[in-house]
This record gives C-alpha cells, structure tokens and sequence, in this order.
C-alpha cells in the first residue's frame, strides 16, 4: 500500500511539473525584454495619463495590462547622462559622462545592461538614438550588442532609403525592430532595444506648417483642426520671478524658436503631437510582430523617456532645470507572465531612470552588479511585500555650458533642495511640494522653514556624498 501511495505522489508531481513548464509562467524559461525609450517626453502627455488632445492607444494599452509609475524621474534631465545613466545603473556623478565629457569609461559598459545579457546567453539588439560615446567604442558595441543599427547622426529625421526616397527615422527603428524580431528562430532569449529620436525637436524649421517636430506622413492629418491650448504656468509673471541665470538660460533662449508667437506654438504642439502618435503607431507595428511569432506571451515590454521637457510652461523650451516639467518621465512595465489579478496597476513609489537597468537583469535572472545605484522594480510589479523604499533621490547637471547652469539638489516627496554651485554667490531654492505642487515658491528665505532648509542641505550633501564614492 505503501509503495502504491508512493508510485501515485511521484506521478503526481511529475504530471504537475509538465503543466507548470508547458505553461506561459514557467520560471525556468527566460523571458523575452522589449525596452522602448522616447526623447523629450514628459509623465503627462500620454492619453491614458489624462492628456486631453493626444492620441497614445498602444501606450494606453500598455498601461491598461501593466503597471504605471506615477512617480518616475530621471536624476539628471539631459539626454547624454540619462542615457549612460539608464546603461549603467548610474548617477551622473559616478560615471561622469555628459555632452564635452570623455567617453563612459569600460568598467562601467561591462556592466551594463546589454553587455550582461549578451554574456549571459541573450540575443541583444538596438536600433535608433544611442546617445553616449564610450571607451574603445568599435570592440565595446560588438560585446554589448548582437545587432545594432544606431541612427545616421546628424540626420533631421528623414534619411535618404537606397532607391532615393525619404523615410522618417521613426519608421526606419520600426523596420529594424520587426526584422529583429522576425529573425529570432533559436531557443535563446532576446533582448532588443528601441530608442525613437522622438520627439526631440530639430533646431531649425524645416518648411512652413511642420516646424521643429518633424512628423511621419502617416499623422500628418493630426490635430489638424484643433486649437492647442496655452501652456500650464504660462504667466508672464512666473518667467520675471526667476534669477538672471535662468531669466537668460537655453531654456529661455529656445523659447523664443519655438513657442513665443501664437503661430509658432500652434505649429509646433500640433507637431510634438503628430510625433507621439506616430511613434504610437510604430510601437504597435512591432507589438504585433511579437504576436505573430508567437512570443508575446513571454516578452516584458518597458516604455520610459529620456527626461521631461517645457511646451512653453514658465516661459521656457527644452529641460535641464530642476522643476518637475524636466524629471518627471512616463514608465509603465508590462510583464505578460503574472496573472491579471496579481499585478499592481500603479505604484506611487518613486521611480528612477537608474532603476531600469537593475529591473531588465532582474527579469532575466541575472544578479545585479553591486555598484549599480538603481534598484529592481521587479518586486513591485509581482506585489511582494517590500519593507523599505527610497523616500529622496539626488538631482544633478553638470554640464559645461555657459547657458545651462550646474545645480545639485535632493528630491523628497515633500520637499525639494537645489543649490546651483556655480553661481556666485551659490543660488538655493527650496520647494514645499505639498503646499505648492507647480514649485512656484522659493522658500529658501522663508525663516518658517529654516530648519527644513538646513536639513535638507545636510540630506543632500551626504547624499551626494554617497552617490559619488560608493
């Protein structure tokens, strides 16, 4: 009797371990990691974020079946940094790479996210704007990359096809995404990424009506007839409240290229506009590649931006400032293997752009490397219980640009501190998110607040601290 008990168990269990491994959750198989990054493209334009005019129904998709971050950020707002913050784990201060700087050193490109995959057996692909010199460039990508298709540089968009004709690059990244996609026939996982140059303006128009957002002809119809409302915080007096140094800044200086005269920013939101879509439309082209190979039932797919951008709001263009407009990113996580009801459709807790390569190793299995500064966002998606979390993170630029004035300062939920140490004397702003959520106050001279104030200096310079040395 007892050795048929026996018998019936161990058939038992094995019948279960075939249906657990024929099944789409079955922990041993590596899953597939589709990660797609936007330029220039802040939280809040995105349809299903509430955005009233444009139109994101791949996006909106996406954050319907997966999880939203509704507090993601980047720790420095300028795409060179972020960009070699989002490969390396990183803060700016540690791996030093920003536009005029010498290329990201090799020990932090062997442990990036692609070169860890690819030495542990995935296929990694990358198509579209790469954004970062590195060190020994040639031999680094050939480790780092089974396929890669960087876009032609100084191409404004359209670039010339073998047979003459012009093809928005957009299209071209979508081309090449499909092709890699359709060429993956063996057993190994794959991890491609997708960087749309979208929707990074242009610096001069290209022809009347398209302005600084040039779009693919399939949106060109967009937005046509509908009249762009004025940008949030567009009061003249917001702009005077500021300092000289940001009065006279690049993000005053491209404001007047793109949005000081109603017909210019008419123009040219409806542009942007065009440009998300169409960037949209790409996004579900290749979506719909994964389902027809069958691996859409196995393949994560990340959505992010590079940094926030102004349309206008405070007078200003462009980011690189320490306002939310230029932090705060889209992120949202759709991971097809965990069951609906388990998933977390959004999380508050706060999200960095230095968290997603620590989450992509996660997701396939691999240890995170220690020096990394991120974290896995891995256990949020699966709900597990999580002890602690981040409360701050530091902010920083430091790029060498007379126009584009350094800072470093400390976010919290509550309370933001920057000082921009360049200036003399240095330039301190203190901000109560609570009691004013658009950072129009300056609290630093407030003596209600000069214990805050010296607190959250002390926060930041121990941070900074930290993040530059371990």
């Amino acid at each position: 009797m007892k050795n048929i008990l026996k018998t019936l168990i161990c058939s038992l269990i094995i019948m279960l371990f075939c249906r657990c491994k024929n099944s789409t959750i079955y922990k041993e198989e590596k899953p597939n990691i589709l990660f797609i990054l936007v330029d220039d493209q802040r939280n809040d334009v995105i349809s299903s974020a509430g955005h009233p005019i444009v139109k994101t129904p791949t996006i909106d998709q996406l954050a319907k079946n997966g999880t939203v971050f509704t507090n993601a950020f980047v720790t420095t707002p300028i795409c060179a940094a972020s960009r070699a913050s989002i490969l390396t784990g990183l803060y700016e201060s540690k791996h030093n790479y920003t536009f005029g700087k010498k290329p990201l050193k090799k020990e932090f490109i062997t442990n990036s996210y692609p070169y860890l995959l690819k030495k542990s057996g995935y296929v990694t692909g990358f198509t579209g704007k790469f954004g970062v010199n590195i060190e020994i460039q040639d031999s680094m990508l050939t480790e780092m990359f089974d396929y890669f298709k960087p876009s032609l540089k100084n191409a404004a968009y359209f670039e010339t096809m073998s047979d003459g004709t012009l093809k928005h690059s957009d299209e071209i990244r979508g081309d090449e995404a499909v092709e890699f996609i359709k060429n993956q026939t063996s057993k190994k996982p794959f991890c491609l990424s997708i960087s749309f140059n979208s929707v990074h303006a242009v610096d001069k128009n290209l022809s009347p009506g398209i302005g600084h957002y040039p779009y693919p002809e399939s949106v060109a119809k967009m937005y046509e007839n509908i009249e762009m409302p004025k940008p949030k915080l567009s009061d003249p007096k917001i702009y005077d409240n500021h300092p000289d140094f940001l009065k006279n800044s690049l993000n005053r200086e491209r404001y007047f290229w793109r949005w000081d005269t109603e017909e210019k920013y008419q123009t040219n939101m409806r542009a942007y506009f065009r440009m998300i879509s169409g960037y949209d439309n790409i996004m579900n082209r290749v979506i719909s590649t994964l389902k027809e190979k069958g691996l859409d039932k196995n393949t994560v797919i990340i959505y992010s931006a590079d940094n926030g951008y102004y349309m206008g709001n405070r007078g200003f263009a462009g980011k690189w400032t320490h306002y939310d407009e230029s932090l705060r990113v889209p992120l949202i996580i759709y991971d097809p293997r965990i069951p609906n009801k388990n998933s977390v459709k959004t999380s508050d807790k706060v999200a960095l752009n230095i968290d997603i390569p620590a989450t992509i190793l996660d997701i396939a299995g691999i240890s995170t490397p220690q020096r990394y500064q991120g974290k896995s966002l891995l256990p949020i998606l699966n709900n597990d219980k999580i002890k602690a979390w981040r409360d701050n993170f530091l902010i920083e630029h430091r790029m060498e640009y007379d126009k584009l004035p350094k800072y470093v300062g400390i976010h919290e939920q509550r309370y933001v501190y920057v000082n921009y140490y360049e200036q003399n004397p240095p330039y301190e702003y203190l901000h109560d998110l609570q009691k004013d959520p658009d950072q129009l106050e300056n609290l630093k001279s407030n003596p209600n607040y000069s214990k805050v104030l010296q607190n959250m200096r002390s926060k930041c310079d121990s941070l900074e601290y930290n993040m530059k040395n371990n």
